[in-house]
């Protein structure tokens, strides 16, 4: 007999195994069963495709903005442009789509977060686009500076609260 059902009385009920005996979940069992999908920012900042080089510079000045993500009417991604990108040999007035690249800046929604974060590792970038089977934009992930975790959009919004405050005080 237990020494609960000496103090409790019998029970029909088993016993739960003892807490050392359960399964525990640790950090990195959860990151292993996460995916792009559920850490990406869900409403991150684009630009239409008809932008030009001088409107993506004006979003990168903004040091949050690493990525700028140019779409077309269908939210399909058509490229991403980073500060790299943009040498100062190249016009203001030239079309965004014109620079920039797809290649090795996306992933797919279903990418396990424990890839990306090792990939972005390995190449020292802080951003991937998330993209459907057809090219459309999902979502953008965003390696924080300290590199310990990812953007939300609970945060992204706080941010921009802050920014427009801090512009309408000045």
């Amino acid at each position: 007999m237990s020494r609960d059902s000496r103090e409790h009385g019998p029970s029909d009920e088993p016993s739960p195994p003892p807490l050392s005996d359960q399964p525990r979940s640790t950090p990195a069992d959860v990151s292993r069963r996460l995916t792009a999908a559920d850490v990406m920012v869900t409403i991150p900042k684009t630009l239409g495709y008809e932008s030009d080089v001088g409107a993506v510079r004006r979003e990168l000045y903004d040091d949050h903005v690493h990525m700028v993500l140019v779409v077309d009417d269908q939210q399909r991604l058509l490229t991403t442009i980073t500060s790299s990108d943009l040498p100062s040999a190249v016009p203001n007035s030239m079309r965004a789509i014109e620079v920039g690249r797809l290649d090795g800046r996306t992933t797919r929604p279903s990418t396990p977060i424990t890839d990306i974060t090792a990939r972005l590792g390995r190449s020292g970038e802080r951003r991937l686009a998330v993209t459907d089977d057809h090219g459309r934009l999902l979502g953008l992930l965003c390696l924080k500076r300290s590199r310990t975790g990812y953007c939300s959009d609970d945060g992204v919004a706080a941010r921009a609260r802050e920014s427009r405050a801090t512009t309408s005080a000045s």
